[in-house]
């Protein structure tokens, strides 16, 4: 089974069945559905009141065992610590954060983090240069995301490699992984997102430096598309898998791990160790 870990909402009207289909015709079994943004993103897609986002998005994964609705939280909001317990009370399997004005490591931020760790759901961050048309993307450097080192208890994944910055997203892993291993005061586990992000011409450099960096990062890293339920674009799902797995191929990654990119790492970061 192939799942994509990173599906955003971008409409308000829905169209369940199509979505369905378009996942079908992509080879794809389910995947990570995010809510409408919240207020901070106009630019995105319409956002709604908070409650009206999340049953939004209950909605598009139905009963699907393999459909996973995250909800879009702006931890600045005055009731963020509200929302997160509503969204759990509804069945939220996660939560999406951008951090557009602020660093990972903004105190109020933090205090929502560790509320989110404290209901053991994940967070997916954007991560790496951000198209949203302002000076905003120095917030979303791989090496601000080393406050998380202080939340205990926090799964969370950088989406898209962190591209430009992969490099630096990998390097921070390595961080991760060494800090976890030294120090029991340490709990959280990070995971990379390789959903593009990365150019073509540059996808086959940053999946060679994940994967021979020497870091562990098998049971680590997750496959997304960023395409939209509402118009799931199935040849493009497929042509980032293809394109994936000729370099897969040239690196001789084992048929464990490549499932593990494309389904149960997913699951990992969604349920947890247990």
């Amino acid at each position: 089974m192939i799942l994509d870990g990173h599906i955003h909402i971008r409409a308000l009207a829905e169209n369940r069945a199509g979505f369905l289909k378009e996942l079908k015709r992509a080879g794809v079994g389910g995947g990570l559905v995010i809510s409408l943004p919240p207020p901070a993103f106009p630019a995105v897609a319409p956002s709604a009141p908070p409650l009206a986002r999340m049953n939004h998005v209950l909605s598009w994964c139905g009963t699907s065992e393999n459909l996973y609705p995250f909800y879009w939280l702006d931890p600045l909001e005055a009731d963020a610590a509200d929302q997160v317990a509503m969204a759990v009370k509804k069945g939220a399997r996660g939560f999406k954060v951008i951090c557009d004005r602020f660093f990972p490591g903004d105190r109020r931020a933090m205090e929502i983090f560790g509320a989110i760790a404290r209901a053991r759901r994940p967070i997916l961050f954007h991560s790496g240069i951000l198209w949203d048309g302002k000076v905003s993307s120095r917030y979303n450097r791989p090496l601000e995301f080393e406050a998380l080192l202080d939340v205990k208890g926090l799964r969370f994944c950088l989406a898209h490699l962190s591209w430009p910055w992969c490099d630096e997203c990998i390097a921070v892993y390595g961080k991760f992984l060494n800090a976890v291993a030294g120090n029991p005061a340490v709990s959280g586990e990070m995971f990379m997102d390789i959903t593009p992000g990365t150019p073509p011409v540059y996808r086959r450099e940053a999946l060679t430096r994940l994967f021979t960096a020497g870091y562990d990062v098998e049971d680590n890293v997750i496959f997304g598309s960023d395409s939209c339920a509402n118009r799931y674009n199935a040849g493009w799902v497929r042509q980032w898998l293809e394109r994936d797995n000729a370099v897969y191929d040239e690196l001789g990654l084992a048929r464990k791990t490549r499932e593990a990119i494309v389904a149960n790492n997913l699951k990992r970061f969604i349920k947890g160790k247990g």
